[in-house]
């Protein structure tokens, strides 16, 4: 199963795509520039990448501890049992982060290959909330999760591609 349509893109629709993955905010007429494109053609490769749903959105890379947040991830190994079809519509279309509510702010949630089999990153306030976060996903799901483990950001050097401003600050730390 992939995870994208069938389709591919084009090398074109490749360059905007770089340009929009850098920094979401550039306008059309930048990306024309930069691409040496028309305008018109970038809006076209835009309009119909975000038909397509190869572009998903558009976000926001902030420091996690301007907003007094930690970064986590859990790492959950599972068992042998497979998933319920209602256990897999839940993971899919629901926010599994609205349990409870305002506990945590779910970042990704992914279906792995290696040592752990499902990845799950997220911010909370502290390492207590993590754990209460954590805590209730393994009792939701104990009977598909064998073992898990949390761990907790120190320090970000890059984020969805993006370098930290801080990163010269943080060359001590490491």
């Amino acid at each position: 199963m992939t995870e994208n349509s069938d389709e591919t893109i084009t090398e074109d629709e490749s360059q905007v795509l770089d340009i929009l993955e850098h920094n979401a905010k550039e306008s059309i007429d930048g990306i024309a520039k930069q691409c040496g494109f028309s305008r018109q053609k970038v809006w076209r490769i835009v309009k119909h990448l975000e038909e397509k749903n190869i572009i998903w959105g558009y976000t926001t890379v902030a420091d996690e501890h301007a907003r007094n947040l930690k970064h986590f991830m859990v790492l959950l190994k599972r068992n042998s049992t497979a998933f319920d079809q209602d256990v897999r519509k839940e993971i899919i279309f629901k926010k599994i982060d609205d349990f409870p509510s305002g506990l945590v702010v779910v970042e990704n949630i992914y279906f792995t290959h290696g040592v752990a089999d499902w990845v799950i990153t997220f911010y909370a306030p502290d390492i207590i909330s993590a754990k209460k976060y954590v805590d209730l996903t393994f009792e939701r799901f104990h009977k598909y999760i064998k073992e898990y483990s949390i761990l907790e950001t120190l320090v970000s050097v890059r984020k969805m591609g993006m370098k930290n401003p801080h990163v010269k600050e943080l060359i001590e730390y490491m």
